[in-house]
């Protein structure tokens, strides 16, 4: 009697979260665009579920960033407004220095090797969503190489909205980040081997600043002139290169 009132009774949630997952995996694969509508009874019909799991999915998605809900608009994919690509670079800095540091002291060759071959797989990626799911599983490789586990959590804690940046970005250039993110995660990975700190700090910092510039606008435009360049001059260094 004396247990009984101390806690709810338990509910079933894997019916949401099996939910959660599809409805992600749609937004990652590019099925629903930064800004799109999500419907409850469109979703609940097309899942073969009730509304209420649709419901509780989205609250799900919505806490880790990736749709956001307003009186006027319902549900929605988060579209990033400056701020937010600013606080999540920032937050990355200071998360991926960390891991470096972690990776280059801690990490043993199993480690190492997974971060290697999760750089090379994505010379296989056959299309831009494909390449996404390559960079994001590198980063996750990265991260488990360090084995920090608090550092891993907070990872996970804004990897879908790193996931809706990186939407962002082939959004805005996809034949750039086609052509020049498998040689810079190899040359991130070669520098994790090396176990050189200084270089891979500096190699994540440079990565990390392209992809802001091309998510902000700034870089679209010194990338095209870069390729220009470097298609007439034959020259394998171009400023796109550094990273």
């Amino acid at each position: 009697m004396a247990e009984q009132g101390k806690v709810a009774p338990a509910r079933r949630r894997g019916l949401a979260g099996e939910v959660a997952d599809r409805i992600r995996e749609a937004i990652f694969n590019g099925a629903y665009a930064p800004g799109a509508q999500l419907r409850e009874v469109e979703l609940s019909t097309a899942l073969d579920v009730s509304r209420g799991p649709v419901r509780e999915a989205l609250l799900r998605l919505e806490r880790e960033g990736l749709v956001h809900s307003a009186w006027h608009r319902g549900v929605t994919v988060t579209e990033l407004e400056p701020r937010d690509v600013a606080e999540l670079d920032s937050l990355r800095d200071a998360l991926d220095g960390l891991a470096v540091r972690r990776v280059v002291a801690e990490a043993g060759e199993e480690e190492l090797a997974a971060v290697e071959q999760a750089a090379e797989g994505m010379a296989r990626a056959g299309d831009e969503h494909a390449m996404v799911r390559c960079d994001i599983a590198f980063h996750d490789a990265v991260y488990a190489a360090s084995g920090h586990r608090r550092l891993q959590e907070a990872w996970q804690a804004i990897r879908s909205q790193v996931y809706l940046f990186l939407l962002t970005r082939i959004g805005r250039d996809t034949d750039g980040y086609l052509a020049h993110v498998p040689r810079e995660h190899r040359e991130l990975a070669a520098a994790l081997r090396a176990r050189d700190a200084e270089r891979a700090l500096e190699l994540f910092a440079e990565h990390r600043r392209l992809a802001f510039d091309v998510v902000t606008g700034r870089g679209v435009e010194s990338v095209e002139g870069a390729e220009g360049v470097e298609g007439t001059e034959n020259a394998e260094a171009s400023p796109t290169a550094r990273s």
